[in-house]
């Protein structure tokens, strides 16, 4: 294994999770004909194929599954070792990867950005935003150092921190302003509008509603927070949104807003990042930071 090399092994990680030559060149800043080099090289110093090859994707063989498991386990060792080398000689933190989700980052993350710039001099932020799914997998791979996710997540390996609580509104048309608040028994009866599959606020909204599996006609999709409030602007529906959403998100479509009685639904937003990180300290100080902008964003378009 004299010729085996930690490029090839990041190479290999990202072609196992893109799936397709060019999406992993792309994410690894190289060429696809070098990366399918690189790949090539990598096996036969293995000494057996890891992908299976068509046109249009490739799929790891079962040889790959087998040793995927052992690169990712190494390339999460390796991102350990320099996180432990970056929280001994950086103890203020200079850099940051961190992820959050689609429905907290347009309406949160300025506010983020700007107060840990205040906080850090001289910091490095990386953003990733995707769902809760693949920021807890990235999570876990050393790719990123925090997440920003609506909890619990509740996955063994990771720490969880309760940084605020915030509550859901009610989006109608705007002629529905001042009319009772549904219950949310009939809410099931109306057409709601809800995210796609595979954002957490989607789980959460058919959750308050009682609205199962076994009622999928009743919904309809978008796939942003902001589409949602564009289609009850154009009559189609009603829909439930985070609060922080509102004034963002009513700003250019003519709705009404209203609050829920008791019990009002909400949910509970934290940041998680990994039991064994060296940087558990810079953590938690960019958690109180993180605090400071939601408490500073609510206080400012919220609490009115």
């Amino acid at each position: 294994m004299k010729n085996l090399t930690l490029k090839q092994l990041r190479y290999f990680e990202a072609l196992a999770r893109d799936g397709r030559f060019r999406r992993a060149a792309d994410a690894c800043a190289i060429s696809q004909p070098a990366l399918s080099m690189q790949i090539k090289e990598l096996e036969q110093e293995l000494g057996g194929e890891l992908f299976e090859r068509n046109a249009r994707e490739v799929k790891l063989t079962a040889f790959g599954q087998s040793v995927a498991l052992r690169i990712r386990d190494i390339l999460r060792g390796v991102d350990e070792l320099a996180d432990l080398a970056r929280a001994a000689r950086d103890p203020f933190l200079t850099r940051l990867r961190i992820g959050i989700i689609p429905t907290i980052a347009p309406y949160l993350l300025p506010a983020i950005i700007n107060d840990l710039n205040r906080s850090f001099a001289g910091i490095q932020i990386e953003v990733r935003e995707t769902q809760t799914s693949k920021l807890v997998h990235e999570l876990a791979q050393g790719q990123l150092d925090t997440a920003i996710v609506a909890l619990p997540v509740s996955e063994p390996s990771l720490t969880e921190l309760e940084l605020f609580k915030e509550e859901f509104v009610l989006v109608r048309r705007p002629e529905d302003e001042g009319k009772p608040v549904p219950e949310r028994e009939a809410l099931r009866e109306m057409r709601l509008l809800l995210l796609e599959e595979g954002h957490c606020f989607r789980d959460q909204a058919l959750s308050f509603c009682k609205i199962g599996p076994a009622r999928p006609r009743e919904v309809m999709e978008g796939s942003s927070l902001s589409t949602l409030v564009q289609m009850v602007s154009a009559g189609i529906g009603i829909t439930l949104i985070p609060e922080m959403a509102v004034p963002l998100e009513t700003r250019s479509a003519h709705v009404s807003i209203s609050r829920f009685q008791s019990p009002q639904p909400s949910r509970t937003i934290g940041m998680i990042w990994r039991h064994s990180t060296p940087m558990a300290k810079q953590l938690v100080q960019v958690s109180e930071a993180v605090r400071r902008s939601a408490d500073s964003m609510r206080e400012k378009y919220i609490a009115r």
